[in-house]
């Protein structure tokens, strides 16, 4: 348990470089271009990895689910918009929302879905986090102004 959990903070830790990295390229080139960039080179990283672990072979793909196309669909519009936001808010600020997003649609699909009652702990976690970038823009603010 203690791998995943530790791969996971790594992921974030990458994701938040990666959305910093395209909104610097965003900046120069625009949010849809900078999208583009990341999944045509993350497109080929991935192939060439996968030919490497003989995981894909070549010619012999068959149809993908319905949920590669809407995962595709919704990676794509996720990768554009961080690297819009993320110049114009921060890396602190666009992620810890990013974040905030995240855990709400996260408690509302485990409702609907998996039939989870919200948890106090899950409603809590949540309130702090969206506390959190309120306080972090308050603070901002009131540094700005004195």
């Amino acid at each position: 348990m203690i791998a995943y959990i530790l791969l996971a903070i790594c992921n974030g830790a990458f994701i938040s470089t990666s959305r910093a990295v395209n909104g610097q390229l965003s900046t120069e080139v625009g949010a849809f271009r900078a999208s583009l960039w990341n999944h045509v080179v993350g497109f080929l990283f991935l192939t060439a990895v996968l030919a490497a672990l003989g995981g894909w072979k070549f010619g012999v793909t068959p149809a993908p689910p319905l949920a590669a196309y809407l995962g595709g669909l919704f990676g794509a519009f996720f990768v554009a918009v961080s690297s819009h936001v993320f110049p114009r808010l921060g890396a602190l600020n666009a992620g810890v929302l990013v974040i905030a997003g995240q855990m709400i649609s996260a408690v509302v699909i485990d409702a609907l879905h998996a039939k989870a009652v919200p948890s106090i702990a899950r409603d809590l976690g949540v309130v702090i986090v969206l506390l959190g970038v309120y306080l972090s823009r308050w603070s901002a603010a009131r540094n700005a102004a004195a």
